[in-house]
């Protein structure tokens, strides 16, 4: 959740409730449980670490409250290693989808590239998994995990081809429209 923040702060500085609603624009059905609450404990956190610095928003007597976050030069570095980062075993779908946003809106990265750059590490990882899955007895043990590992693989794969399709279908509008 966190680089997901400061890469949406990367666009534009913004409040909380600002990146609260880009955030759940960007999950859709999945962004509904999400907690406004989240977003200023998020926030709280990545001031305390010195990645944002949040500044009182003028103009608004009724939330004096109010602040406005941008991002620091060690938020900006953080942002940027995250969108080189490819996550596995474990990616956070979720989280991944918020990468692609993100960068898109702010441009900082291609979104078609972050998507490659994602396939070539779980093509690699699916060639070391079907290798050692071809040592192993089938059915039982460790040939069973290591079949599943491959059908894990295999999926988050096809997901990749859409998540292509639909970004690439994206940069065809705006590069056309």
């Amino acid at each position: 959740m966190q680089d997901a923040v400061l890469a949406m702060l990367a666009k534009e500085p913004s409040h909380g409730y600002h990146l609260h609603a880009r955030l759940r624009r960007s999950l859709g059905p999945l962004g509904e449980s999400m907690n406004r609450g989240q977003i200023y404990v998020t926030l709280a956190r990545l001031e305390r670490a010195g990645l944002v610095v949040g500044e009182r928003a003028d103009g608004l007597p009724e939330r004096p409250e109010r602040k406005v976050y941008a991002l620091t030069p060690a938020g900006q570095q953080r942002v940027a290693a995250w969108l080189a980062e490819v996550g596995w075993p474990k990616p956070d779908l979720a989280e991944f989808h918020l990468k692609l946003a993100a960068a898109a809106a702010a441009r900082l990265a291609d979104p078609v590239e972050l998507v490659a750059a994602q396939r070539r590490e779980l093509l690699r990882r699916l060639r070391e998994a079907q290798h050692a899955a071809l040592a192993e007895p089938a059915g039982w043990g460790a040939g069973l995990l290591l079949e599943g590992v491959v059908l894990r693989l295999q999926a988050d794969l096809r997901w990749l081809d859409a998540c292509e399709r639909a970004w690439s279908k994206v940069d065809d509008e705006v590069e056309g429209g």
